[in-house]
Formats: structure tokens, C-alpha cells, sequence
């Protein structure tokens, strides 16, 4: 409950990464053993010769139309809700940026990255099996006609990347980080009553009923009422409703951004007036607060923050170090139809090829994934 879900498409495509990656180094424990990690490419390339067109060319390599086919593919299968952005011009061109990083950074990792990459991926494509069951992993690759080998290779180089970024970080730089988002390791304590932007019933409350709502009982509490009682009452949290509207020593960096500003700076046992989020609105009393050190942190705490500071890393490469190893980038423009156009050419829907240089002027917007999801 309290997730923060807005998410723009550039996002979305690093926190796809992020899924099959950074959240399974620390969780993954099932014992596999590694075949040889030399080679990576597409394993479909090795049987049968890839005549399609080039479609990128980079320092060390190349990109042709049935590998980018390939990319779209796999990416769909394990985000669907990206269909129609698929369509996009500006879509495609980073979605081929990004396997553009990823085909050339795999390719310069050291022998250990690869050989943990394709142990990671063995272990993920496993729990994956076990997860939706052997039929219906089957299935969800048939639906996107890619191959057991294919996705594995795609697997393995995305986890050889992480794997190699990650192991770069130094304890400074875990440190540095921890230091800027310390306030997302603060256990707290809290109760809040959730008035929702719907109501029990599945019908649609008007953001300014809710804020009378809370208001209302916002005075109750005021009056001496109890809190508990209330939550069980009125909230519309079905993760804390029971419990009398509470999250015990809950991770603050867990809830999303409004909650978890008001978790860590609202005195202690103190009422605090509605707070608004994209579920509705909240009233917080924060029991007990602790603030943690670094030297508090769990492993997989610190493991994140790793992590966390590899994404960075990448997202910078992706930034200003991809320019300076790709060399063009040609891939045909989407055909688009517009409803009673008589002449395409005339609508302005392109369909000849673009040519992107390492000068070209096409340009990325930041990239990495929030790290505020909430609870």
C-alpha cells in the first residue's frame, strides 16, 4: 500500500532493468552452475547467419534489425503496458541506446562479471519458472516468439553489465550515498487513517469530500478521540485498517515521498493535519522514530546502496559516454496512418530511414529509476 507509481517511459525502461536486476542480487540464493560466460551475443546468431540490415554501429560492434527486433520483443514480453509506446520514434531510438550500452559494456566486463552474470541469470530465469510454472513460462515466451536460449543470452548480458557496474563501487561510494538518503533507513513507528480518493465501495470520492472528511476527523482526534478506533473505523488502508491504522518499525524509505517527509520530520505523538498523496489523504501520528548509521545497515541495505550508486553510473554512461562510441544509428522511422489523410507524404509521416551520428541531436533526459517506491 502507498506506492508511488508515476512513472515517465524513460523511467520505466531503466526500472525494467532494475527488476530483473538490482533487486535480485540481494534476494537470489539457489545454487546453479554456471556454463562458460565468453560469448553473450544473441545464441540465435551462432546457428543461423543474421543477414537483416545494420541498424547501429558502435566502438567494437553492431546492432542489426533482427537483434533490435529482438530487444522490442523481450522488452514487451516483460512489460506489455509498453505496446503502444513501442510505436515512438523517440522510444526506439533509446530503447537502441540502451542495447547499444548493453551489448558494449558486456562485452568489456572482466571473466568474473560474466561468469556471476550468467549465474545470476540462471537463478533468475529459475525462479521465474518456479514463480509462473514451467507451462506458462513456456507460453510467455512463445507469445513474443522468442527462444529459451535467446532470453537467456538477454539475461546474461543485462546481469554481466550490473555485475560488472556494481563491482566497481568502492566503500566510499556506498557511504557517500547511504549519507544522502539516510533518511530512507529511519525505522519508524506510525499510524495513520487513509480517506481515499474512493470509497469502500469502489465509488469515486471528490478530492475535496475527502479533505472534509479528513478534516472531520482530524477534530475528532483533536478532541481526544482514539486513534486506533478511528483508523478501524474510517481508513481505507487494507494494509493497516485492522491494526488500528498501524506501520510498525517500518523502513521510511518504503512509503512514498509525502508520507515519508511527514513520517520523519512530524514531532512525536503529534496529530497531524491531512496529508495528500495520489491515494487521498492522511492523518500521521509517528509513535517512534530511530534514526540509523551506516554501520547499522543490513548487508542487503548496503548491497542496495551499491547498487543503487552502479544505476547511477550507468545512467551517466548513458548520458554522455554512449556518444562517444556510437558511430550511426539507422533505424526507419514508424509508419504512422492519420485518419482521413489522403497522402501520407503530405500528413508528415515519415517512413524514411533516420540517420543518427555519435553528433547527431538527439538527446537523453536523466534516466534513473526513483528509489522512493512506497509501502
Amino acid at each position: 500500500m502507498l506506492r508511488n507509481n508515476s512513472r515517465s517511459w524513460k523511467t520505466l525502461l531503466v526500472a525494467l532493468i532494475a527488476v530483473l536486476t538490482f533487486s535480485i542480487l540481494a534476494g537470489c540464493s539457489k545454487k546453479t552452475e554456471p556454463a562458460p560466460a565468453e560469448n553473450t551475443k544473441n545464441a540465435a546468431t551462432e546457428t543461423k547467419k543474421d543477414t537483416s540490415k545494420v541498424v547501429a554501429t558502435y566502438e567494437g560492434g553492431e546492432i542489426t534489425a533482427n537483434e533490435f527486433d529482438l530487444e522490442q520483443r523481450i522488452m514487451l514480453l516483460m512489460s506489455p503496458e509498453m505496446e503502444q509506446l513501442a510505436q515512438m520514434d523517440e522510444f526506439r531510438d533509446y530503447l537502441i541506446k540502451q542495447e547499444i550500452a548493453y551489448a558494449y559494456l558486456s562485452s568489456k566486463a572482466d571473466d568474473k562479471s560474466k561468469q556471476e552474470g550468467e549465474k545470476k541469470a540462471d537463478e533468475q530465469i529459475a525462479q521465474m519458472k518456479k514463480q509462473l510454472g514451467d507451462e506458462q513460462f513456456k507460453k510467455m515466451l512463445e507469445s513474443k516468439k522468442v527462444s529459451d536460449a535467446e532470453f537467456k543470452a538477454y539475461m546474461v548480458k543485462v546481469f554481466t553489465v550490473i555485475q560488472s557496474e556494481t563491482s566497481k563501487v568502492t566503500d566510499d561510494e556506498t557511504k557517500k550515498e547511504f549519507e544522502t538518503k539516510k533518511g530512507d533507513f529511519t525505522v519508524a513507528t506510525v499510524r495513520h487513517i487513509l480517506i481515499g480518493l474512493t470509497d469502500a465501495n469502489g465509488k469515486e470520492r471528490k478530492q475535496a469530500d475527502a479533505l472534509k472528511l479528513a478534516k472531520e476527523i482530524k477534530a475528532k482526534l483533536d478532541k481526544g478521540a482514539d486513534f486506533a478506533e478511528l483508523a478501524k473505523k474510517y481508513s481505507e488502508d487494507p494494509g493497516s485498517k485492522d491494526q488500528g491504522g498501524l506501520y510498525k518499525d517500518a523502513t521510511a524509505g518504503d512509503w512514498v515521498p509525502q508520507f515519508k517527509e511527514k513520517a520523519l520530520t512530524l514531532p512525536l505523538n503529534k496529530i497531524s493535519d491531512p496529508v495528500e498523496t495520489d491515494y487521498g489523504y492522511h492523518i500521521m501520528r509517528v509513535e517512534a522514530r530511530t534514526e540509523k548509521t551506516f554501520n547499522d545497515l543490513t548487508q542487503a541495505q548496503k548491497d542496495s546502496l551499491k547498487t543503487s550508486v552502479a544505476s547511477t553510473k550507468l545512467d551517466d554512461f548513458m548520458q554522455t559516454g554512449l556518444t562517444k562510441i556510437i558511430k550511426k544509428i539507422d533505424l526507419p522511422k514508424v509508419e504512422t496512418k492519420k485518419e482521413g489523410a489522403a497522402d501520407s507524404s503530405k500528413s508528415g509521416a515519415a517512413t524514411t530511414p533516420s540517420g543518427t551520428t555519435d553528433k547527431g541531436t538527439t538527446t537523453n533526459e536523466g534516466t534513473a529509476p526513483s528509489s522512493g517506491t512506497g509501502k
